[in-house]
């Protein structure tokens, strides 16, 4: 029997076999918390056609069941199906990563002059017996071994004294100490009997608002060895982090907000040992980058502050924490360094994010900007970083749009109309992918095309009877992107409201902190774009619906997911952890939501590109041909 995905893939499912194990064999991932035994309630499909067997123990509502919904761990086919994979169930898993991708990491951290030292160290010492003669403690002994080495300030947990005597003399004396190297100090994070320096491993965190991506990294070779990444399952508290910030004060949810985004971790964490059969004890260091509301989330402190004026958060820096500590299902030593934070709404991502891109050892001005749930902003250089956030909120990540989603294989990531004829072509990620949704890239492709079309006034109205696709729907008007057998991928007008909305606060952001400093576009010499979609973006079209400043295209540059490669960065080497120390402490934070110049640019910003279209001559110069 076959199971049939929306997408057009098909796999084949035996008898006895869930549909979980079934996509697993066909390197399909989902969340599955609880390993598969039906408890936890995140490996959901939509059964679209076809009969199967639910075993379910968990109780899905009638509403869900009407839908479809199934647990896929606890469901067997009865014969052939056809489902459809909820985004937030997805895991992905690169498997192998591409070696240009690593050795361009590797070439990214040579270039800054820093050499592979990672946070964590692994020593083989071979201690002397102890004798009638020698007769120092077993603590004694260590400490005055690891003289030799260099490592004079030495702290030993207490943890470790219980089983000391039997591990030093497990293997004759020889053991293998794990070290962190923080606050002037050395600090042993795990002892183990005889030579176990191999298999040294860390493990990169970017905790998004909407998606968790991991990094497994071999620590002597600098290797990144493979990619993992999963919708963050705190969005079912809400798409942003207001709103999970009001969730965890006033409805008591802060503990089950924390347990959502560990629960990730550990499931990506599962996953990607499992793939490379590691053992936890291989994992000698975490490091993890958020902003700081989802900093505060992950170590399960209370972020009510953050949304007070004055904009508190409980903690900008932060003392080490251990995986045991987090309940990160690691060894329970395994030390977890979280980068620091700047202020309330720009955090410890955005500081990963210059680390990578460098603007903060350039003497030109350059700007940072990372797209995503929030719009971070900064600008600067070697002598200065000014930095803000604005609300741009979740949909260009596909979240509260109608058939948005990730850019992940199904998606809509190209959208060309023609702007006499109206006829629509379109590009979706995936050699044999159909096209399941629409992300962040392919709507603003398809905005700036309908608006230079004559479909879409400057107000983002759509326009009825300029184009056949125009129709009316359950959200009022909208733009049928591609029509499928099963259901039409649209644009509505709230879609297009949301995005006209996130796209004047990036540029208003723009604006006010250039004001701000005294300079305008033309001193900038670089613009540094990151974000998860980013990678897909076109810069013109951007331009075009008035999101990016209009600039010569030779001063964009896309950075990828910077946040990640922050913290591969500081993974492999302590002089790039000094690094971003210094950025944070360096940075100054504007905060956008006491600023009147702020909402006067933005709402300058609520049209198409903008009401000054001095600011837009080439976007001007296309409206008149159209």
């Amino acid at each position: 029997m076959n199971i049939t995905l929306t997408s057009g893939e098909t796999i084949s499912s035996s008898s006895g076999t869930s549909i979980l194990q079934s996509l697993k064999e066909a390197g399909i991932f989902l969340t599955s918390s609880c390993g598969g035994k039906g408890t936890c309630g995140k490996c959901r499909v939509i059964i679209q056609s076809g009969e199967v067997d639910s075993q379910s123990k968990i109780k899905l509502s009638q509403e869900e069941i009407s839908q479809g919904y199934a647990l896929a761990c606890t469901s067997y086919p009865a014969g052939d199906i056809q489902i459809d994979i909820p985004k937030e169930s997805i895991l992905t898993v690169e498997g192998k990563v591409d070696t240009g991708k690593s050795k361009d990491l590797l070439a990214l951290l040579q270039s800054t002059g820093a050499t592979i030292h990672p946070l964590t160290e692994r020593y083989v010492l071979q201690l002397p017996p102890a004798t009638l003669d020698d007769n120092i403690s077993d603590l004694e002994r260590l400490k005055r071994e690891l003289m030799t080495h260099g490592l004079g300030c030495l702290r030993v947990p207490f943890r470790f004294l219980a089983n000391l005597a039997g591990t030093v003399r497990e293997k004759n004396w020889q053991i293998t100490l794990s070290t962190i190297h923080t606050e002037d100090c050395y600090e042993i994070i795990n002892i183990f009997a005889g030579d176990q320096k191999a298999s040294q491993y860390g493990i990169a965190v970017d905790i998004g608002t909407t998606t968790v991506v991991m990094y497994l990294v071999d620590l002597s070779s600098g290797e990144l060895v493979d990619v993992a990444s999963t919708y963050n399952s705190q969005i079912r508290f809400g798409d942003d982090v207001i709103t999970r910030i009001v969730h965890a004060t006033e409805h008591n949810e802060l503990h089950n907000i924390n347990r959502a985004v560990i629960s990730d971790v550990n499931e990506l964490l599962k996953l990607i040992l499992s793939y490379h059969d590691l053992d936890n004890d291989s994992i000698d260091c975490f490091v993890v980058a958020g902003n700081t509301t989802m900093t505060q989330l992950f170590f399960e402190l209370d972020p009510a502050a953050i949304r007070e004026e004055p904009y508190i958060p409980t903690a900008n820096t932060f003392p080490l924490a251990y995986a045991g500590e987090l309940r990160i299902k690691a060894h329970p030593n395994t030390p977890v360094y979280a980068f620091p934070c700047v202020a309330s709404y720009v955090g410890g991502d955005i500081v990963a994010g210059i680390l990578a891109a460098r603007i903060h050892k350039k003497e030109e001005i350059s700007i940072f900007i990372d797209i995503g749930t929030n719009g971070e902003i900064v600008i600067g250089n070697s002598e200065w970083l000014m930095s803000a956030a604005c609300s741009a909120g979740p949909c260009f990540e596909g979240s509260g749009i109608k058939h948005g989603m990730r850019a992940t294989n199904g998606a809509i990531e190209d959208v060309k109309i023609d702007p006499e004829t109206k006829d629509v072509a379109i590009e979706v990620i995936g050699a044999k992918a159909k096209p399941t949704g629409i992300c962040g890239s392919g709507m603003i492709d398809a905005v700036a095309g309908m608006f230079l079309a004559g479909i879409l006034d400057q107000k983002g109205k759509l326009q009825e009877g300029s184009s056949d696709r125009v129709r009316k729907g359950e959200d009022g008007l909208e733009f049928v992107i591609y029509s499928g057998e099963k259901r039409d991928i649209v644009l509505t007008e709230p879609d297009i409201e949301n995005l006209v909305r996130a796209k004047a606060a990036i540029y208003a952001g723009f604006t006010t902190l250039l004001n701000e400093v005294g300079f305008t576009f033309d001193d900038v010499q670089k613009v540094c774009i990151a974000g998860g979609f980013g990678k897909f973006l076109d810069i013109e079209k951007a331009i075009t619906i008035g999101m990016l400043p209009e600039m010569p295209m030779e001063k964009f540059e896309y950075m990828g997911n910077t946040s990640v490669i922050g913290t591969y960065l500081c993974l492999l080497s302590r002089s790039m952890r000094e690094e971003a120390e210094d950025i944070s402490r360096k940075m100054t934070y504007l905060e956008l939501s006491v600023s009147n110049s702020f909402m006067d640019e933005y709402m300058s910003g609520l049209f198409i590109p903008h009401t000054n279209m001095d600011a837009f001559p080439g976007v001007k110069a296309l409206m008149k041909k159209t």
